[in-house]
């Protein structure tokens, strides 16, 4: 099979080209997939990349989310809007039999950002971590047919540790757009005060602490999540640890500014991404060889064991939909508001 059924190749070569220019660590990493699992996960990201930009780059956030809530409805019900991302994405619902618990895990991610969400812990950085980034691990996955709980757990633990990342390297980027991801617990201990960093943010040693702590996470679950990695279909694993790889590279590269992402942004060259890729190439080979680590039976993270529930086809919890349905009421009030001048405020988790 070189294509799930469904999938146009017009569509396809549309994803593919959305996925070359919005998203360069990834598309690296997916030239190392077999086609059979590149092709639909050029098609997942692509779709997801559609959603983030929608929140993220729109004016209406609300409205935004509001709006990706109707096409994921549209989806699957086996009649998605006529654009490729959601033809194409349609088609990996009904070829993949994809839970909607995961798609709308990162639907809620978004809603939060619309919401423009604080964090007080740790804990709540990485509840908000595993719905924009394990949720679409868990969907790689079930798009290479595994839905082995403790795979699951380990490719959640990688979502993690890669979101992680990307907020440690836009503290600066993120600040200047009024939204902050550093947990505000950490602004108490420092006797910093969140709202005055958003207003002039600058690079002070507490800030660089706290991004520091951030990557030392990060690598945490890099670490874990390795182990995971050996028990995915061995044509998939190169094409991981490539993402493995880069992401954590770009984590090497804030430390390298000596943690400040606020007057300076982490980039990784070409040659960098080469090197990765040939290191994965070894750690793939490898892995064939190499005992199966304790670690991969390692207890999940209490923040992504509804998605690892979800993908192995256990039914969701009640709450986690009333959850869903809660925050999108919310939205739509904010809407409502939005229509008549009047203003919003930003929540804490």
């Amino acid at each position: 099979m070189t294509r799930p059924t469904g999938i146009r190749p017009e569509d396809l070569s549309h994803c593919e080209a959305v996925i070359r220019t919005g998203s360069l660590s990834f598309h690296a990493a997916s030239r190392l997939l077999p086609a059979s699992v590149r092709d639909p996960s050029l098609a997942l990201y692509a779709f997801c990349r559609l959603a983030d930009d929608e929140v993220d780059e729109g004016s209406q956030k609300a409205a935004a989310v509001l709006a990706l809530q109707e096409r994921l409805d549209l989806a699957y019900a086996g009649t998605p809007r006529n654009a490729p991302e959601d033809r194409a994405f349609a088609a990996l619902i009904e070829e993949y039999d994809m839970p909607r618990v995961l798609p709308e895990a990162l639907l809620e991610g978004l809603a939060w950002d619309a919401q423009v969400r604080r964090y007080a812990t740790l804990s709540d950085v990485r509840a908000y971590s595993s719905r924009v980034a394990s949720a679409v691990g868990a969907m790689m996955c079930v798009l290479m047919r595994v839905r082995d709980p403790d795979a699951l757990a380990r490719a959640c633990d990688l979502g993690v540790a890669m979101q992680l990342t990307n907020i440690a390297r836009d503290v600066g980027e993120d600040a200047r757009e009024g939204r902050l991801y550093l947990p505000t617990e950490w602004f108490d201990d420092a006797d910093i005060d969140p709202d005055a960093f958003l207003a002039e943010p600058q690079p002070r040693r507490e800030i660089l602490r706290m991004t520091s702590k951030l990557l030392f996470e990060a690598d945490r679950l890099y670490l874990r999540s390795e182990a995971g990695i050996s028990a995915l279909p061995r044509a998939s694993r190169m094409g991981i640890w490539a993402a493995r790889l880069i992401y954590a590279g770009i984590g090497a590269e804030v430390r390298r500014q000596g943690c400040d992402s606020i007057t300076q942004r982490a980039h990784t060259s070409t040659l960098q991404k080469v090197g990765w890729m040939g290191q994965a190439a070894v750690r793939a080979a490898t892995s064939t060889i190499m005992p199966r680590s304790a670690v991969l039976y390692a207890k999940p993270l209490a923040e992504t064991a509804y998605l690892i529930s979800a993908a192995g086809h256990e039914k969701p919890s009640p709450g986690r939909t009333r959850a869903l349905l809660d925050v999108l009421a919310d939205l739509k009030a904010r809407e409502v508001r939005s229509d008549n001048g009047l203003g919003t405020e930003g929540q804490q988790a």
